[in-house]
Formats: C-alpha cells, sequence, structure tokens
C-alpha cells in the first residue's frame, strides 16, 4: 500500500510541475521555492503545538488548492504559484514519508513515526 500511495503523491507532484508551466515564471522559480514551505518548522522553536499548527498550515493541500483557485478566478499568478508550490512541496514530503504533523512531536505523522 505503501507504494501506491507514493506513486499517488508522484502523480501529484507531476500535476504541480505541469500547472507551473503554465504560468508565466521562469523553470528557476519553481527550483528556489520548492523548499519554502520548510521554514514554517521554525514554529517548533516555540514548541511542539505551535511547530505542528505552523507546519501543518504549510503543508495542507486544501489550502494549497484553495490558494490555487483563488489566483486563477483573480487572475492572479502570484497566488497560482503560492498555491502550486505548496501542494507540490507537500506532495513530495509524502512521497518520502513527511505527513502532517501531531502536537507530541516532528517525528509524529499522520503517515506514521518519521525515522522508524
Amino acid at each position: 500500500m505503501k507504494t501506491v500511495l507514493k506513486l499517488e503523491e508522484a502523480a501529484l507532484f507531476i500535476l504541480g510541475i505541469f500547472l507551473f508551466n503554465h504560468l508565466n515564471y521562469e523553470w528557476w522559480w519553481f527550483l528556489a521555492l520548492i523548499l519554502t514551505p520548510d521554514l514554517s518548522m521554525i514554529g517548533y522553536t516555540f514548541g511542539n503545538k505551535v511547530g505542528a499548527f505552523s507546519y501543518n498550515l504549510f503543508h495542507h493541500k486544501g489550502i494549497a488548492v484553495l490558494l490555487y483557485v483563488l489566483g486563477f478566478y483573480l487572475k492572479n499568478e502570484l497566488l497560482q504559484l503560492a498555491g502550486i508550490i505548496l501542494f507540490s512541496h507537500s506532495a513530495m514530503d509524502r512521497i518520502f514519508g513527511y505527513g502532517l504533523k501531531y502536537e507530541k512531536g516532528f517525528k509524529y505523522t499522520h503517515l506514521g513515526e518519521i525515522g522508524k
């Protein structure tokens, strides 16, 4: 089952690349921004509860899709870009087993414990 989930996330990552290709940004923007959602881990300096909240906020695919759709509706490519980066990054993280975080600590995710 893990293989099927990883393939699904890989397909979603490819969808993010496909959507990015339809924006008027150079490709280096995708590469430069793809890891920026991980800056949300700074929240862990304020404890597990704040860390989990900030991490999950920037790794939630629903929020990413909402940003993209809002940007599409408003014809705002910057919002679309933000949505695509959040969506693609989340898919990439889940390929590697990093899921949404529980307040118990960084290594406890909805996909299981990291490093186990």
